[in-house]
């Protein structure tokens, strides 16, 4: 098969297209045909080094955490899924022609969406989703402040905390206000406005998609028993916090949870910015756009 490789860290003229050996299926795997993946800022650390000390990379190595394609065969004990279904998934290596995933890791799509663009939810709906759960707790009645709150997984946090009764606050920039006002948060806030900062009332937790100096005065405004849970790591004074609970998530499948919100984006309660689409085998152009900050969800077409 077709795949993007990275033998070793770099910027993104690191990503070959090469052949590599097809992936086998064992018992309880599905073999995907891929339709098309997308460029996250995970992938562009791995293949930076970013996080060659937290996730060192063995080369060779092929990138992606999502997928969106259509079953091209099952191994054995799979009954939940079919050749010819389409199906998508938070999984890995995923910049290929084929790729292999856990028949209880993945999700049929539902009906009315298109294959190649689901490839941009998987990752982030889930993330945003887990991280929401984590911050809020088990009570509803809440009020949680959500950083990045524009950002594809701020979105997905404010979404998941609304639809479970939180009062949500979206923490974004100044120049982000407007654009903020359109995602369903019940009130948006400056997080780069001093004066805003500090009127900021007593929060019951903040789910926190973006880390930076920003958390560790947000950290300092959570009441006692609350929650300040972060898919970046916790703020660096937390433990001048001790009443404060820091959670460090990372994102794991949830099928169930991945299907509620492919049928929330299907159902337009949630919306996922869609940016430019490339070829699989320009995919160093893609991770080009993404360290320029291009706008909306970038995908990979298979």
């Amino acid at each position: 098969m077709k795949t993007v490789v990275i033998h070793g860290y770099g910027g993104p003229e690191q990503l070959k297209f090469e052949e590599f050996p097809d992936p086998s299926v064992g018992p309880g795997d599905v073999l995907i045909r891929v339709i098309a993946t997308s460029v996250n800022p995970f992938d562009v650390k791995l293949r930076s080094g970013a996080m060659k000390d937290v996730v060192p990379v063995r080369f060779p190595s092929i990138l992606g955490i999502d997928v969106s394609g259509i079953v091209e065969s099952t191994g054995d004990a799979v009954h939940t899924f079919a050749v010819g279904d389409h199906v998508a998934a938070h999984a890995s290596q995923t910049y290929a022609q084929l790729c292999v995933v856990k028949a209880s890791e993945m999700v049929k799509i539902p009906e009315g969406m298109e294959t190649n663009e689901v490839a941009a939810l998987p990752t982030v709906t889930t993330t945003g989703a887990q991280v929401a759960d984590l911050a809020l707790g088990s009570p509803a009645s809440r009020v949680i402040l959500v950083t990045g709150a524009v950002g594809n997984v701020g979105r997905s946090a404010v979404y998941e905390l609304k639809r479970r009764g939180a009062t949500v606050i979206a923490g974004v920039l100044k120049r982000q206000l407007e654009e903020a006002l359109k995602i369903g948060a019940d009130r948006v806030m400056a997080l780069d406005d001093e004066a805003a900062m500090d009127s900021l009332e007593p929060l019951d937790g903040v789910a926190d998609t973006v880390s930076g100096p920003v958390t560790k005065k947000l950290i300092g405004k959570i009441k006692n028993g609350g929650v300040f849970a972060s898919v970046l790591g916790v703020p660096s004074n937390a433990g001048a916090y001790p009443n404060v609970q820091s959670k460090n998530m990372q994102v794991q499948p949830d099928p169930a949870g991945l299907r509620r919100m492919l049928e929330a984006v299907r159902d337009g309660q949630l919306t996922i910015p869609l940016g430019q689409r490339f070829a699989l085998r320009d995919a160093a152009q893609a991770h080009a756009a993404a360290e320029k900050h291009a706008p909306g969800k970038l995908l990979l077409i298979a």
